[in-house]
């Protein structure tokens, strides 16, 4: 919601709701799932997630999201484990219910998905190693971690090369 509203654009969220009294297979089977938010009609869409194991969660918000004629739709999660291999994501992938995966080089990924056409690994070295510099030198993380003003920074940019265009 925060960054949403710092970039100016519309989010939704898909609730799903779950029946708590049963398992099946090991999980409580989902009753219904509820989409909160606007038309997303032709428009870029980035599902963000915490992590990937299976790819199933990223992969029903994508298939709902092509039902709901979304234009292109990029999958962003911070841990891209692939627990379950990524044979899901290249079938899911040639059907097109998506565009790109973005990951963190946070933890280990499987060497095969570099060379997928849709993947893209983001290196956060830098910003790991800004971190512990700062832990270090006994000063506050904060400036670090607020990403409001870069955030601006790169919209004043985008803005500015798009009304010379």
């Amino acid at each position: 919601v925060y960054y949403a509203n710092l970039l100016g654009v519309d989010m939704g969220m898909f609730y799903k709701r779950r029946d708590y009294s049963r398992l099946v297979e090991g999980e409580h089977p989902v009753v219904s799932v509820e989409f909160l938010g606007n038309d997303v009609t032709g428009k870029t869409v980035v599902i963000v997630d915490d992590m990937i194991a299976s790819g199933r969660t990223a992969l029903e918000v994508a298939t709902e999201l092509r039902k709901r004629n979304a234009g292109k739709v990029i999958i962003c999660a911070t841990f891209g484990l692939f627990s379950d291999g990524i044979k899901r994501l290249d079938q899911a992938y040639k059907q097109g219910l998506f565009d790109e995966v973005y990951t963190t080089n946070l933890c280990y990924c499987p060497e095969e998905l570099f060379a997928k056409p849709y993947y893209h690994n983001v290196d956060l070295s830098r910003y790991i190693a800004l971190i512990i510099d700062t832990l270090n030198h006994d000063t506050s993380v904060n400036d670090i971690l607020d990403a409001t003003e870069r955030i601006q920074e790169l919209l004043d940019i985008h803005a500015a090369k798009m009304s010379a265009v």
